[in-house]
This record gives C-alpha cells, sequence and structure tokens, in this order.
C-alpha cells in the first residue's frame, strides 16, 4: 500500500513536470546585457512592451544582465531605464516559441546631462590670459570643514575645465596651484543646473 501511494506520488510528480515543460515550450523569452557610460549597469528597469503598452518589466543584475522568460510568440519592444541614464529603446525585437532570443551587449546608455550637476569654468593668469594644462582638483567641503578630493583634470588649450556631480545638496571646493601659488573658489551644489567659477590669479606683489 505504501508503495503504491510513493509510486502514484511520483506519477503526478512527472506529470506536473513534463505539463510544464510543454507549456514552456510555447513561450519564448528575451536576454541581453546592458553597458553604460559610467556607473553601475545594475538597477536598471527592463520594460517589455507591444506598441505603447507594458507587459511585464525585469531589472538588470550588477553586471547589466537581465532575462525576460514565459513571453508569448510576438513581436516585442524593450525600453530601459535608470536615474541619472538616457532611456534607452529597442524595437522589433522577434520571440518564437521555445526561444530565448538574445540581443547581446548591443544596447549602451549614456549619462543624461539633464539630471547631473556640472561645475565648469577656467583658468587664467594675472594678465587676463588663459591658462592650459593646469591641474585643477575638486574637494567635497563637509558640514566641519573637512574636504575630501573629488576629483582633478587639466585644463584644456583655452584654460576650462568641467566636473560632473550628482545633484545633491553639498559644498564643494575648487582649487588650482600654479609655480607655488594656489587659489581656490567655493561652489554650492543645489540641484542640477551648471555652475561657473572662474579662478584668476592675482599678479605678484611688487618688492
Amino acid at each position: 500500500m505504501r508503495f503504491k501511494k510513493v509510486f502514484v506520488s511520483l506519477f503526478l510528480l512527472l506529470l506536473t513536470a513534463s505539463f510544464a515543460y510543454s507549456q514552456d515550450k510555447t513561450t519564448g523569452g528575451i536576454k541581453g546585457k546592458v553597458r553604460v557610460e559610467t556607473g553601475s549597469p545594475g538597477g536598471i528597469k527592463v520594460s517589455i512592451r507591444q506598441g505603447e503598452r507594458e507587459l511585464t518589466s525585469v531589472t538588470t543584475d550588477k553586471g547589466g544582465d537581465f532575462t525576460v522568460s514565459r513571453l508569448p510568440p510576438g513581436v516585442y519592444g524593450l525600453t530601459f531605464r535608470k536615474p541619472g541614464l538616457s532611456i534607452g529603446t529597442m524595437e522589433s525585437i522577434e520571440v518564437k516559441a521555445g526561444k530565448v532570443r538574445s540581443i547581446g551587449d548591443r544596447l549602451f546608455l549614456s549619462i543624461d546631462e539633464g539630471s547631473l550637476a556640472f561645475v565648469r569654468g577656467s583658468v587664467f593668469n594675472a594678465a587676463d590670459r588663459s591658462v592650459p594644462n593646469a591641474k585643477v582638483e575638486l574637494l567635497k567641503v563637509d558640514s566641519d570643514g573637512s574636504t575630501k578630493k573629488i576629483d582633478s583634470r587639466l585644463t584644456t588649450e583655452t584654460g576650462s575645465f568641467s566636473f560632473r556631480l550628482a545633484p545633491d545638496v553639498a559644498k564643494y571646493r575648487v582649487q588650482v596651484k600654479i609655480n607655488g601659488t594656489e587659489i581656490s573658489r567655493e561652489v554650492e551644489i543645489d540641484g542640477a543646473a551648471i555652475y561657473r567659477v572662474a579662478l584668476t590669479f592675482a599678479p605678484p606683489a611688487k618688492p
């Protein structure tokens, strides 16, 4: 009797697995990898739609990979969204029954500049001429007055520089040193915008 119950249980289990397998054969899927200009490719929302109607969505893992399963055969569009990045789309992706369509790593999301803060400026010498190849450092100023270096870069041929930052409220210090003389300016960020600063070296003191 006990053997019979075990046999029936195994039979039902195999029947269920067989049914699920046959069901999977009637649907398909889409997989791929999203690359980004900067930051992590994880946490990108991938919306699967037909026309403008969203059917379902998944989120990329920390490596930017995603898989969408159990899609009925048909033609789909994909929309990719993450704060700080441009919105990406792919159209006319055909899904066949029993197949997983791979889109590879063709999708690349650049930074959405409208969602960032920019600190841009120029460096001038005492004669009001632009200074190329000057090292400009960006430091974050904490509430206690301490500073932490965030980034640095050299000025262009026209003496200009630019830093990209998160739009969070914060205070920064831009500083540059030339021939032992250092000057700096503080910039307060309070949202997505362009913050401009000019760094001009004073003429040397007369003896």
